[in-house]
């Protein structure tokens, strides 16, 4: 590698407050006009900060092959590729050992978990999961699926009785570190004791809460973190999986072509090194790169979680003061969460009422069952035909970076005059 590639300035840094791109964006609303767009569907994708597009044309003239061009756009590359995998290494406190795989979203991360997990292996994972992290296990492994638990305490038993329970062999604990429905935190560090004193591993999907909070592996004793750049002010097509690496070492390649092999002949010598055995292809760089950037964008922690707390309780406030509005929650009003609330309008079907905060007000916010069927049915009282209290579906606002009163009063002010 050429020096001067290796003493490139920084250019993800940011030297100003946080700021989003398109805040302020006119939409067009019903009866004619515009309003500026009240963006409350921040847990799906998160707007693009402006460090992380700065990042991005700061790395575009240079933009090249990576690991094997000898030009200098394809070094200069290279290097910022493999230096984002040191930054997503240190924004989630990981051990130098351990390996930093790049893939499209934290769902591909958990799906290459899963390639990877030994024959045999016992999985636990609660039904209150997303997807994404509920439905990849079963390839050769033993799932044990726990119903959403009624207490923090409770979901630390039940983990470690499911645990104790299980028979000889490699044993995984699935779990999330903030609820993509609730906001509500999980007891990450209760969950990786219980994991250890029964010989597991414990693997935490941080979509949820790596945008919001600060997560560090290495102090809660977590071996595999999963996270979205999209989710993360990075929408550009990239995640991760960060942890141990013997396990990624040991599985086949999760995908069979170039890069993952040291020689191809009449046979085939896949390489050891887990993060070039399961990156085949030509990887997203700029996703990574833009990855990389929110990653060190992101440090004023006290500030960011101060303001989001503020914006929380005005918006908790303001819904529990709506008559037929009943804000969804798996562990009561006063357990701590993040910038996410979901909820149900009495007498309203969630996608009538999002459209009309759409087209009469200019308010984003989501509708449905947020890729969490089981957790969703049961929060809104309906079975998996619809019946019940509701259809099984509920709408939910999130925000973070760029959320202002303005945006959640107007949320407020047109869920009053709806509920009418």
């Amino acid at each position: 590698m050429l020096s001067v590639v290796l003493d490139l300035p920084a250019v993800t840094r940011p030297a100003v407050a946080l700021r989003v791109v398109g805040a302020g964006v006119p939409v067009p609303v019903a009866g004619g006009g515009t309003v500026p767009y009240a963006n409350l569907d921040y847990a799906a994708s998160a707007p693009c900060l402006e460090a992380v597009r700065d990042a991005l044309d700061a790395a575009l003239p240079y933009y090249s092959s990576v690991h094997r061009g000898a030009g200098y756009a394809s070094q200069v590359t290279t290097d910022r590729y493999e230096r984002a995998r040191e930054i997503v290494r240190a924004f989630v406190g990981a051990w130098h050992r351990d390996a930093v795989v790049f893939t499209r979203n934290t769902t591909d991360a958990m799906n290459l978990l899963a390639h990877a997990l030994p024959r045999g292996t016992t999985v636990v994972v609660f039904e209150s999961e997303h997807h994404a992290t509920l439905l990849p296990w079963g390839r050769g492994s033993r799932v044990v699926r726990l119903p959403a638990p009624d207490s923090p305490t409770a979901a630390v038993a039940a983990a470690g009785e499911a645990l104790a329970a299980a028979p000889a062999g490699p044993r995984l604990l699935v779990v999330t570190a903030a609820s993509n429905v609730t906001g509500e935190l999980w007891p990450v560090a209760e969950l990786a004791a219980v994991a250890r004193a029964h010989g597991a591993r414990i693997a935490v999907d941080a979509a949820q809460l790596v945008p919001h909070r600060p997560f560090d592996m290495g102090a809660l004793d977590v071996d595999y973190v999963a996270f979205s750049g999209h989710k993360l002010y990075a929408p550009f097509g990239a995640g991760c999986l960060v942890g141990r690496a013997d396990w990624l070492r040991a599985a086949e390649p999760y995908l069979l072509g170039g890069g993952a092999t040291v020689s191809v002949g009449e046979h085939v010598t896949w390489s050891a090194d887990p993060q070039q055995r399961h990156e085949a292809g030509t990887p997203n760089v700029l996703g990574v790169v833009a990855l990389a950037a929110a990653c060190e964008a992101l440090t004023d922690w006290d500030g960011l979680v101060a303001e989001e707390e503020r914006l929380l309780r005005r918006l908790r406030t303001g819904l529990a003061a709506i008559p037929g509005v009943r804000e969804l929650s798996l562990w009561g009003d006063r357990h701590p969460r993040v910038g996410i609330v979901s909820f149900v309008v009495e007498g309203r079907g969630s996608r009538a009422v999002a459209t009309a905060l759409s087209e009469e007000y200019g308010i984003g916010v989501r509708d449905g069952r947020f890729c969490a069927h089981p957790f969703v049915r049961r929060l809104v009282g309906a079975g998996e035909g619809g019946c019940g209290d509701g259809d099984g579906t509920a709408l939910r606002a999130s925000f973070g970076i760029g959320t202002t009163d303005e945006h959640i009063d107007r949320l407020l002010t047109a869920l009053r005059q709806l509920s009418r």
